[in-house]
């Protein structure tokens, strides 16, 4: 699994729970224990999916949400709220929010579990895929393999996990900052020209002679697959 999950709740045995288990299942998890810094690092670190807690000390998951479903750029990422609340009229109040779907505390993990997989299948195939395509370009994610025109080309680290992450929503335009924070976010000192370094080994690698151009160029904006 490839998918960034996040997780915004303020029980910290809840939190260490979560992780520990979607870590063994091969997600990338990180969380916050309060709504106000996960709205901003939701907003920084984009996602595949997120887990809301309802209740939260500074403000509610609902609200979360609604803010997050609002925004062009974030109302795609799916959400599943987890709450105390069990009661019908608040499932509906939950899902009217925009909340993608719904589990009562306590949980068990194999049900949690299930949920985010059915959710990202449906919502983002392109995450969870072991192959996946964009025009003809194919990424095979267990063998770490690129094909271009069913021509391998061959990528360094950095240039492989730029277009795995791009290729998770094509089309999306991605700022440096949004893609330091994504794809080098084990060294938040790297310096945004550097993504400029990698785009253009990347083009390199990918533009075979004859094919066109997929690695876009948006002017003060940033990059995307396109």
């Amino acid at each position: 699994m490839s998918a960034n999950i996040y997780i915004v709740e303020d029980e910290e045995p809840i939190i260490t729970l979560i992780k520990y288990n979607l870590d063994k299942e091969g997600y990338k998890v990180s969380y916050s224990d309060n709504g106000n810094d996960g709205i901003k690092e939701i907003k920084k670190k984009l996602p595949d999916l997120i887990l809301l807690d309802w209740m939260l000390p500074d403000i509610s998951g609902v609200e979360i949400c609604k803010n997050l479903k609002k925004d062009n750029r974030f109302k795609d990422i799916p959400i599943i709220m987890l709450t105390a609340k069990g009661e019908e009229e608040d499932k509906v109040k939950g899902l009217n929010s925009g909340a993608d779907d719904y589990i009562t505390k306590p949980f068990s993990f194999p049900e949690l579990l299930a949920r985010v997989k059915a959710l990202l299948r449906r919502s983002k195939p392109s995450v969870i895929s072991d192959t996946v395509e964009f025009d003809d370009l194919k990424i095979d994610r267990m063998t770490r393999r690129v094909y271009r025109k069913d021509t391998e080309v061959h990528l360094g680290p950095k240039e492989y996990e730029l277009l795995n992450f791009f290729i998770k929503n094509p089309k999306r335009v991605y700022s440096r900052e949004q893609l330091l924070e994504n794809v080098w976010s084990e060294n938040i000192n790297v310096e945004t020209r550097t993504i400029d370094v990698h785009i253009r080994r990347l083009r390199q690698n990918i533009n075979l002679k004859g094919s066109k151009e997929l690695i876009r160029t948006v002017r003060s904006a940033g990059y995307s697959l396109d």
